[in-house]
């Protein structure tokens, strides 16, 4: 099975009035675990599904390993999908199951069965091929999907949330062996997820959506260090970063009437801009803004300080024994190095 290249050009796609994909430009490299993360509606679905050719784009072309395959149907495509729902035939066992694709291909009965023992036994379900989805859990349900997906041995494969339905303790292991599986099938991935955990774990470089454009492409580290924009670093990070408004002039920031010295945006001039800085970042200190603490959140090690700045809410993530009481106030340094600006207007990264 060789890994397939994808190139996704100028891709619009259109509901009526409604633009759901205005012009994706992608290219996944062979090999690559690759994901469209955004938050619900904003495309990531709708791209899968044109990539797979399941939908038909209005514009744009669809390329695999330099092969135009825009207008090709599912069949003629060397793909394989994954859905959310698992879409399991009910009467069939798990072993019919896992075969329906080499059949739907004419793959002679001794070969196929050889084939679905392979499959299975590489997602750990050969010992269930005589049951039917209804007797499996929902995990074991999902490794069948897998297995019916890898069997054939596309040269991509298309993940459509696929551990959105399982809980949190089986999400984590499946998603190890989701990359596991990747890597020794060596079988380009793209995945679909809202779940910015599961994408910055599991991808090599990861596309982040938003209305139905693509806003930042880049490694996990690249899009959570440096967010190409204000909406993507409101997005990224579980808090979220914070944001601020802030005035710059002269190489300080007004925040929420507070002077900070920041030196080294003088080249900035003057001009309105919000400040982002991720919760752990931000320290209680002697100095700094005026902020009340409205809630303590106990995290094991580590808690969570809900801050309001004026009318804003800011979190802090702390650690350590001293926990700021509720409704006092303190002051709050933002770390200067670990800031992010973006234009107040453009919401582009400064």
């Amino acid at each position: 099975m060789s890994a397939a290249a994808v190139s996704l050009a100028g891709i619009v796609k259109r509901h009526g009035a409604v633009t759901a994909l205005a012009g994706i430009d992608l290219e996944v490299a062979p090999g690559e675990f690759f994901s469209l993360l955004g938050p619900s509606g904003s495309g990531k679905t709708t791209t899968l599904r044109i990539l797979a050719g399941l939908e038909h784009a209005d514009e744009g072309t669809v390329r695999l390993d330099g092969k135009d395959v825009t207008s090709l149907e599912p069949g003629a495509r060397d793909v394989a999908m994954v859905f959310q729902s698992y879409a399991l035939y009910p009467h069939m066992t798990v072993g019919e199951n896992i075969a329906f694709p080499l059949r739907m291909s004419g793959v002679p009965r001794g070969e196929m069965e050889s084939a679905v023992r392979e499959a299975a036994a590489r997602v750990r379900i050969d010992h269930l091929l005589e049951r039917r989805p209804g007797q499996l859990s929902g995990g074991q349900q999902q490794r069948c999907a897998l297995a019916r997906a890898i069997v054939r041995k596309p040269a991509l494969f298309l993940l459509d949330e696929p551990l959105s339905n399982l809980d949190a303790k089986l999400r984590v292991e499946t998603r190890v062996e989701l990359k596991r599986l990747q890597r020794a099938l060596n079988v380009t991935a793209v995945y679909v997820t809202h779940d910015q955990e599961e994408a910055l774990s599991l991808s090599d470089r990861l596309a982040v959506f938003m209305d139905g454009r693509v806003v930042q492409v880049g490694t996990p580290e690249e899009v959570f260090s440096r967010p190409a924009t204000v909406d993507v670093a409101g997005f990224l990070g579980n808090p979220p970063m914070n944001l601020l408004p802030a005035w710059l002039e002269d190489g300080s920031a007004l925040v929420e009437g507070t002077r900070l010295d920041l030196p080294s945006l003088r080249a900035l001039g003057a001009r309105e801009v919000t400040l982002g800085i991720r919760p752990s970042a931000v320290r209680i200190a002697a100095e700094g803004v005026p902020a009340t603490v409205t809630m303590c959140e106990a995290l094991g090690e580590d808690f969570f300080v809900d801050l309001s700045v004026g009318e804003r809410l800011v979190r802090a993530k702390m650690n350590g024994r001293e926990r700021p009481a509720e409704r006092s106030q303190v002051r709050i340094q933002l770390e200067q190095g670990a800031l992010h600006i973006f234009d107040r207007q453009t919401g582009l990264r400064l």
